[in-house]
């Protein structure tokens, strides 16, 4: 049987990972999704074991030390990562897995998977990053200041990944995602 294809989104907060994730697995079943692990609180309607793995960061750093996780990252204070046996598992009944992951662990999962097909998912500028943000209505004006300055940043990076896409427009965004996996 034929290994399934690690598939790696990330791109600064508020570009629209969450939303092209979803729409590409609801066109694509078959694909699975990597639940990520969180010290941070769930979020109003979010499930546990559905959206992320809350655990305390005692729980977290417990992982860490028995090398659980594929990658990890602390991000505005809280630590992320992906479990690693779920992901290791479906890749070898041969199934595709995606992980929607933030830039450190996506610059991580390099050194653990080279093969993996890693995309950046760019603005079409800051200036509709920093509307995108404000209009989510999930952050302080001082937050929002401080992942645009992170933005900066993490777009100065996005040469170093396999594929750049740009989401102006999510249909066409969407057909380049399913273009560099599916071809």
């Amino acid at each position: 049987m034929q290994t399934g294809k690690l598939i790696v989104l990330t791109g600064p907060s508020g570009v629209g990972k969450g939303t092209l994730v979803r729409l590409l697995l609801a066109r694509h079943p078959e694909l699975y999704l990597s639940i990520s692990a969180t010290t941070r609180s769930p979020r109003p309607g979010e499930i546990d074991e559905k959206d992320y793995y809350f655990v305390s960061k005692e729980q977290f750093e417990q992982m860490i030390r028995e090398k659980k996780l594929l990658e990890w990252a602390e991000y505005a204070g809280n630590y992320y990562g992906t479990p690693r046996q779920k992901v290791e598992e479906q890749l070898a009944s041969g199934h595709s897995v995606v992980l929607e992951i933030e830039v450190v662990g996506a610059r991580k999962i390099k050194e653990t998977f080279p093969q993996a097909l890693r995309i950046f998912i760019l603005p079409p500028s800051v200036s509709e990053l920093e509307r995108r943000l404000k209009r989510r209505g999930k952050d302080s004006e001082d937050a929002i200041a401080c992942r645009l300055e992170q933005a900066k940043e993490e777009l100065a990076a996005s040469h170093e990944f396999d594929r750049q896409i740009v989401n102006d427009d999510l249909e066409t965004a969407l057909a380049e995602i399913e273009a560099a996996i599916f071809t």
